[in-house]
């Protein structure tokens, strides 16, 4: 009797030693599969390609040119800060544009081989234009009243821009003057005063349209694009160059700012933290590419970084430019010519869907 009590006790303890080898084995495959560690889930991975990288140098805010050759990028190297012109290709600086203070925040394309920007020189703030090779004369397409950022250049010669209403600080925006800042992320909130959409006609008057800012011309020049905010959240709009037929387009909560158009008009690329979106602290936020059709829907999640992503632009071939604070690859570094990679904000690129892709569609969230 005693061996049979024993036998059957040895039999017990074996088939709780297997069931928790079982327990402990499947967890331990569970957690190399699972993605998530600690609680923290990892975020996926995307397809972007590095294209800018030069050492001790932040690149943002990429401009892609009509005929699709170029890009503008707004470059800060220690104290210095200027607008250069790099090739498409393979992001290779082609030439400085401009060093003027007003010109990071108001530069675009007039067409292929001209730029446009905000200048105080000549005695007062002034929409100017020079050939984009940084070569030759400059000319004064529009004199300007106020305080003034973000300036579109419509197609009769008038102007969309963001006014600021209230009084601005020595050195903040009427081009938010860069004096060797390395992180402007957030060219949105713009602390302390309040940003207005307004149209100025070539005769220099100016109406209100609405509260706002980021707005972007789509490609046949009929809707402006651009970021309102509510409350803590900031959500995109678009409306006609005159302030008519005002239609939200998103409404989560969430900061939806930076739109862009694509060439063919059917998507606005926008950043977005939407994702995971703290509205109390900038830092608790994880800030992605997506891409929305004019209608509001099919949402995509373009980027899927852990990094800051952010001011995309869509290039001629669908292709989407964008800067970003993602580390670098240590052996793309050193083909580059650089000891290391160096943290900073450098421009990135991603193909612009045809279509919304599988799971990183989000038709259902506004």
């Amino acid at each position: 009797m005693y061996k049979a009590v024993v036998a059957i006790m040895a039999m017990m303890v074996f088939s709780l030693s297997a069931q928790a080898e079982g327990v402990l084995g499947w967890l331990e495959e569970h957690a190399a599969s699972s993605p998530s560690v600690a609680g923290k889930q990892e975020a996926p991975a995307d397809a972007a390609a590095l294209l800018t990288l030069e050492p001790g140098e932040n690149e943002m805010y990429a401009k892609p040119s009509p005929d699709g050759k170029f890009l503008l990028t707004v470059v800060r190297k220690g104290k210095q800060t200027w607008v250069s012109r790099r090739f498409v290709e393979n992001g290779d600086p082609a030439n400085v544009v401009t060093d003027d203070a007003h010109a990071p925040d108001s530069i675009g394309w007039r067409d292929a081989g001209h730029v446009y920007f905000l200048s105080g020189r000549a005695g007062g703030l002034g929409l100017w234009e020079k050939i984009s090779d940084g070569e030759g004369m400059q000319r004064r397409l529009l004199a300007m009243r106020g305080l003034f950022t973000e300036p579109v250049l419509l197609p009769d010669g008038s102007v969309v821009a963001v006014r600021l209403s209230n009084a601005v600080p020595a050195g903040g925006p009427a081009g938010r003057q860069h004096h060797g800042k390395s992180d402007d992320f957030d060219n949105w909130s713009l602390e302390g005063f309040r940003g207005e959409l307004v149209h100025i006609s070539t005769e220099g008057d100016m109406r209100t349209l609405s509260q706002g800012v980021n707005p972007s011309l789509s490609p046949d020049g009929q809707w402006i694009a651009f970021s309102m905010p509510v409350g803590r959240s900031y959500h995109l709009f678009r409306m006609h160059p005159d302030g008519s037929d005002l239609i939200q387009v998103t409404d989560a909560r969430s900061v939806d700012v930076q739109p862009s158009w694509s060439p063919d008009g059917k998507w606005i690329v926008f950043t977005s933290n939407r994702e995971h979106a703290d509205m109390r602290r900038k830092g608790g936020s994880n800030w992605d590419i997506w891409a929305i059709d004019p209608t509001g829907r099919n949402l995509t999640q373009l980027s899927m970084d852990e990094s800051r992503d952010g001011g995309a632009q869509v290039g001629v071939g669908g292709r989407v430019y964008f800067h970003s604070d993602r580390k670098v690859d240590a052996q793309i570094a050193t083909a580059r010519g650089m000891k290391r990679a160096e943290r900073g904000f450098h421009i990135w690129s991603l193909s612009l869907p045809s279509a919304p892709q599988g799971p990183a569609a989000k038709a259902a969230r506004p």
